[in-house]
């Protein structure tokens, strides 16, 4: 966990998160069957009569924020999916799935109420025991703010596998990293801070809840839970060091060891996404997306050259 100093201590020393806004009816309707593959679109279903009346609130604190809707409509916007992808908030789920969890064909997504209730009751206990982050209004310190905001980042992790398994991008590493780093590349560029905070005081209080580390958990495909909530601020930080560095490594919340590494982190990250999207640009986004693509390319290229300027400095400071 965290500490400002050893590490070793949890996010109560500092920040306490924005999560869900959920809702219980239909918020779009399913893609049409008849829709041609090179016109895949995204849309988000509430099945009401799936909900059960406990998940109501977390649900309806979701469908109220709107930030499913959000990513659905970036990617509508910017990649020419070739087949719909239906997001579902239902208790009707495949046997055994408790999270949130994408189909192996990147068509489906399923969110199941319960998860978002979870969720939001992590939020609740910890917006009332952890102290508010400077970088976090103290309007949005609550539970369901926090809830929307790190459920955003959330679906943008979901949204990541279904981009991979839909336009069969190449993956250097595990896609759970990769998914991941949708998430940070997405909510950072089109939202903002608040959902990689969010998410990080989330994913900070589920590994306190976890304990000591088993063997499972080392050998899971995903990362362990705190070290992914050091690569979402490090993502964060390093998109933007001269906004993030003082509220994010100067009040201790990630390592000064890890803060050098995370500017070129960022744009490698940037630029590796831009690039895997951009043979699957929409016609109405390929002239922005292709300048934003070559934008990234030359910030990769700057923060390499600095990077290999400091790295003696770096090296010698360990």
């Amino acid at each position: 966990m965290l500490s400002s100093g050893g590490y070793s201590v949890r996010w109560r020393t500092a920040f306490a998160g924005a999560l869900l806004v959920a809702g219980s009816a239909v918020a779009s309707c399913a893609g049409d069957d008849n829709k041609s593959d090179a016109d895949g679109k995204v849309t988000v279903v509430y099945e009401a009569d799936a909900i059960k009346p406990e998940d109501r609130q977390a649900v309806a604190v979701i469908r109220k924020s709107g930030v499913f809707e959000q990513v659905a409509d970036w990617v509508n916007k910017s990649v020419a999916l070739p087949h719909d992808l239906v997001v579902k908030v239902t208790g009707k789920v495949p046997p055994g799935v408790t999270d949130a969890v994408t189909q192996p064909d990147g068509r489906t997504i399923f969110v199941p109420p319960p998860f978002l209730t979870r969720v939001e009751g992590v939020l609740r206990n910890v917006v009332k025991t952890v102290k508010r982050p400077a970088l976090l209004p103290g309007a949005s310190f609550n539970a369901a703010d926090l809830t929307a905001l790190s459920s955003q980042f959330i679906f943008g992790h979901e949204m990541g596998h279904a981009l991979q398994r839909q336009l069969l991008l190449p993956n250097l590493g595990l896609e759970e990293d990769a998914a991941d780093g949708f998430a940070s590349f997405y909510t950072v560029n089109e939202v903002g801070s608040g959902p990689s905070l969010a998410a990080a005081i989330l994913f900070d209080e589920l590994a306190r809840e976890e304990g000591e580390l088993t063997l499972e958990g080392l050998a899971s495909d995903h990362p362990v839970t705190q070290q992914r909530v050091f690569n979402f601020l490090c993502y964060l930080e390093g998109s933007d060091p001269k906004k993030f560095y003082e509220p994010l490594v100067g009040s201790g919340y990630l390592p000064k060891t890890r803060a050098p590494l995370c500017p070129q982190a960022w744009a490698t990250l940037d630029f590796g996404w831009w690039t895997q999207l951009k043979p699957h640009f929409s016609g109405a986004f390929k002239d922005q997306g292709d300048r934003t693509q070559e934008n990234a390319r030359d910030q990769l290229i700057a923060e390499t050259k600095a990077f290999a300027e400091k790295l003696d400095k770096i090296r010698s400071g360990q």
